[in-house]
C-alpha cells in the first residue's frame, strides 16, 4: 500500500493518512488547467503526460489558448518534479493498493487526471481519499475508482476551502519537508 498525494494542498493531508496507516507516501504530480482569465475554474488537468479536458468548457476557448495553458502547466510540473523528487525515482505502484489523496474535490478535474495517469501503471486498487467533495463529484468517482473515502459532502457545496480553519497555500518547502 502507498499514499500518493496531489501537491501542494494534498500533501499535508496525505502525510497524515500515510502516518495513520504506517505506509510510505510520495507525490503524484498533477496540475489543474485553469481557464484563461478565470484560472480557478478548471477546464481540465494534466498528470504524467495525460491531459484530461472538460469538453463542455474548452469548446468555447480558442485552441491556441488551451495549448498555451497546457504548455505552461507542463513546465510547472517539470519544475515541481525537480523540486520535490530531488532525483528520486517515481514510486513503483504496480500490484499495490494506491490511496490518492488531495485536500478536497470540487470539479475533480485534477483527481480524474491523476486516476487516468495511474491506470496504465497497473495498481492493484485505486482508492481516492479526500476530506470534502460535493455529492455529485463523489458519485462520479465512485464509478471510476475502486473505492472513495470522503468525510463530508455538504449541500450546497461552495468550496473546498470552507472545510478548513486554515486554508493558506502550502509552500514548496512544506511539501519537501513532509516528503522527507
Amino acid at each position: 500500500m502507498i499514499v500518493l498525494a496531489l501537491p501542494r494542498g494534498g500533501v499535508p493531508v496525505g502525510y497524515e493518512v500515510a502516518q495513520a496507516l504506517s505506509v510510505p507516501m510520495d507525490v503524484l504530480l498533477v496540475r489543474k488547467l485553469g481557464m484563461p482569465g478565470q484560472e480557478e475554474l478548471a477546464m481540465g488537468a494534466i498528470a504524467g503526460g495525460d491531459v484530461v479536458l472538460n469538453e463542455d468548457v474548452v469548446r468555447h476557448i480558442p485552441q491556441d489558448d488551451v495549448a498555451a495553458v497546457i504548455r505552461r502547466e507542463s513546465s510547472e510540473l517539470r519544475r515541481r518534479d525537480a523540486a520535490y523528487r530531488s532525483g528520486r525515482p517515481v514510486a513503483e505502484i504496480e500490484g499495490r493498493i494506491v490511496i490518492v489523496v488531495d485536500d478536497g474535490l470540487a470539479t475533480g478535474a485534477s483527481m480524474r487526471a491523476a486516476v487516468q495517469a495511474l491506470r496504465p501503471r497497473n495498481p492493484k486498487k485505486i482508492v481516492v481519499a479526500v476530506p470534502i467533495a460535493p455529492r455529485s463529484t463523489r458519485r462520479e468517482f465512485a464509478m471510476i475508482v475502486d473505492e472513495i473515502a470522503c468525510l463530508v459532502t455538504p449541500e450546497p457545496f461552495s468550496a473546498v476551502g470552507r472545510a478548513y480553519k486554515d486554508f493558506t497555500q502550502v509552500s514548496d518547502d512544506q511539501v519537501r519537508s513532509l516528503l522527507r
